[in-house]
């Protein structure tokens, strides 16, 4: 089989389609042919600085669908050909991957093998986000950052799904309507910081209720001066830079949270629910999401590119 090899850190040059042994299903694994796979600022984090779990060489990927192909010893709940996604699986940037049963989920009839690849790790973001996170809902405000993105687009549907208000930032103004096409009721763009004059006015002079943010250092000032008293500035955006910061440095009264989204999925069940309750949104027509890059596997650095060009929306999917 191949798949997208890294030997050193560095830029998408750095990506090799690389000829690999074909891997076999262990004990509780099961070996699943790659349908498609998602393309994450997480895997060009990886890419260029590596991290915990991602040393070189390695395999790059962290989600995508399949078929299941085999089964390992005590497999009990796949069987050969279902439909299966995942949203972190080290090193599925390839043809085959041999998966722990237990990350795997079937995908729901009447969603598409795309759609599904599309949804987990940035429908489960969404998710966390806008649940446990901070449970946006009716009379809430929120700023989601990078709204034209996957993470963003889908976030600003869940919050409007719950009944909340979305004040979305965009880099570019290219981007606006993909945002109001999600459900945004304003569209800011902004490239960095100095935003946080105009939510407030669009909030009365009160501040955002939260302000889910991937936008890295640059924004991470602004996010917290655009909350109300107590509001909450979620930022999930590690890859894209981590500011120093004392707990003075904060204005006051506002909470500071770090989201992983594996702690919404900490567990089986939890992963089946919360994976479940993504595609019922998706089903329902109230989660769509937007596909506008479709790559061949071994056309990976050039999707890395494209990402990080920030001139994309949507989601981009790599297809074998």
């Amino acid at each position: 089989m191949h798949a997208i090899r890294i030997e050193e850190h560095g830029g998408p040059e750095v990506m090799r389609w690389t000829e690999l042994p074909d891997p076999v299903a262990g004990p509780g694994e099961a070996l699943v042919r790659l349908g498609a796979a998602g393309v994450n600022f997480m895997d060009a984090g990886a890419r260029t600085q590596g991290g915990p779990g991602w040393a070189a060489p390695a395999v790059l990927g962290v989600e995508g669908m399949g078929y299941v192909e085999a089964l390992g010893e005590g497999v009990r709940d796949l069987a050969v050909g279902d439909r299966v996604a995942w949203f972190y699986h080290p090193g599925s940037y390839a043809e085959l991957l041999a998966v722990p049963a237990s990350s795997l989920v079937k995908v729901a009839d009447g969603i598409s093998d795309e759609t599904a690849a599309a949804l987990m790790m940035q429908g489960l973001t969404a998710s966390h986000l806008s649940t446990e996170t901070y449970p946006a809902g009716p009379g809430d405000t929120a700023v989601v950052h990078a709204a034209a993105g996957g993470v963003g687009r889908l976030l600003t549907q869940m919050i409007k799904a719950r009944g909340g208000r979305v004040i979305a930032l965009v880099s570019r103004e290219e981007k606006a309507p993909v945002a109001k096409e999600a459900g945004a009721e304003h569209v800011l763009v902004h490239a960095g910081g100095g935003f946080e004059e105009r939510v407030r006015e669009l909030t009365g002079g009160q501040g955002a209720d939260v302000v889910y943010d991937g936008g890295g250092a640059e924004t991470f000032r602004s996010s917290q001066a655009a909350l109300r008293p107590h509001g909450v500035h979620a930022y999930y955006g590690p890859f894209m830079g981590v500011p120093t910061l004392r707990p003075t440095d904060l204005p006051n009264s506002i909470l500071l949270t770090y989201p992983v989204v594996h702690h919404h999925v900490a567990t089986r069940e939890a992963l089946l629910r919360r994976t479940g309750e993504v595609f019922d949104l998706a089903l329902e027509g109230r989660l769509t999401p937007r596909i506008t890059g479709r790559y061949a596997l071994a056309d990976a650095a050039r999707a890395h590119t494209d990402l990080e060009s920030r001139r994309t929306t949507g989601k981009l999917l790599l297809l074998p």
